[in-house]
């Protein structure tokens, strides 16, 4: 858990660290959104994020670099390192900070800085995000809380092959038939690693995502006639074979690290593992009993029917441009054209 670094007043409810999600920073224009993290976690966003902002002709490349920020942007931020994320009810003792509560339109945005103070000495503690596009959020500020020991017991990260893949399998489809919030931002992370990790190569998608996606990703990708292939590897695919030129493969839900194949030297894409699991594992695909038949003169009128999307998939146009910024590699020759295309933008 964490307490106040100035009185010692817990802060939070006890919460274990996962990996910061690939869809943190990006939701739907105008769209209410659910929490960001799982009950009971936390993760730590490594580069700098919020206010202060300066602009990229104040900066420079040279400071933007820096600041993690490798294409220019119309902005800069040099807010702080390594924020801790929560979901927002496992927060304790926490009162609003009235004069800094700005939002757009349907919440709060922090947009002020840290609104959130300790009840006990008053001390700026959070900045509690909830506006529309937003995750709902509880930010803790570095400096101004402490770990403390929760007493549980110390729970050791799983292994690969520890892990439960079904449990993280997420359907693309809402049941309305837009498009998963969580998988437009992820799939579009992973577009932009793609394109660095292929060079600006043409590339050919695999055959699960490409059903999914259709003709909608081209204009991010390099254009031409294939050049490489990506195929989907990662643990416990057997038959998905880590063939192709480049591996799309899973990250660590608690580690952040993405998998890597026992031998060979294909570069990798992390993509979310909620993707990955979905578009690897088989899915039901007969409305008939495991075992036996359905009794005589019997019909079943209980099975879904498959959702269809009522869109093509659009890819997160902002996460695609942010993602690409923090790619040192986007600086590279062979890769110009996006730098060229996206800088500023």
């Amino acid at each position: 858990m964490f307490a106040c670094a100035g009185c010692g007043t817990e802060l939070t409810a006890p919460v274990a660290r996962v990996a910061l999600p690939a869809h943190t920073h990006y939701g739907a224009w105008e769209k209410l959104h659910p929490p960001l993290m799982e009950p009971a976690t936390y993760a730590v966003e490594p580069r700098p994020t919020g206010p202060p902002w300066r602009l990229w002709d104040e900066v420079g490349e040279e400071r933007a670099a820096e600041q993690g920020v490798f294409l220019p942007r119309y902005s800069v931020s040099f807010g702080r390192r390594n924020r801790i994320v929560i979901a927002p009810g496992d927060s304790r003792r926490m009162v609003f900070i009235p004069e800094r509560c700005e939002g757009y339109c349907m919440g709060i945005d922090g947009r002020d800085g840290p609104n959130l103070a300790c009840e006990h000495c008053g001390r700026a503690v959070a900045t509690r995000m909830d506006d529309c596009g937003l995750w709902q959020t509880v930010w803790l500020e570095p400096d101004a809380v402490r770990r403390l020991p929760s007493g549980g017991p110390a729970v050791p990260v799983p292994g690969w092959d520890e892990l439960d893949l079904e449990s993280y399998a997420l359907e693309p489809l809402e049941l309305d038939g837009s498009w998963n919030r969580r998988w437009e931002a992820a799939v579009t992370v992973a577009l932009a690693h793609l394109v660095v990790a292929c060079e600006g190569r043409p590339v050919e998608l695999p055959g699960p995502l490409a059903e999914l996606l259709g003709d909608t990703v081209a204009d991010y990708l390099p254009a031409g006639p294939p050049a490489l292939t990506a195929s989907l590897a990662g643990p416990r695919t057997p038959v998905l074979r880590p063939g192709g030129d480049v591996l799309l493969v899973p990250r660590h839900p608690i580690t952040g690290e993405p998998w890597r194949p026992p031998n060979g030297a294909a570069p990798v894409v992390p993509l979310d593992i909620a993707v990955w699991a979905r578009l690897v594992l088989p899915g039901e695909t007969s409305p008939l009993p495991a075992s036996g038949t359905l009794p005589a003169g019997v019909l079943r009128d209980d099975y879904p029917l498959p959702l269809h999307p009522r869109r093509g998939f659009l890819p997160h146009h902002r996460a695609f441009q942010d993602t690409l910024s923090r790619l040192p590699a986007i600086r590279r020759p062979e890769l110009r054209p996006y730098y060229d295309r996206y800088a500023g933008t």
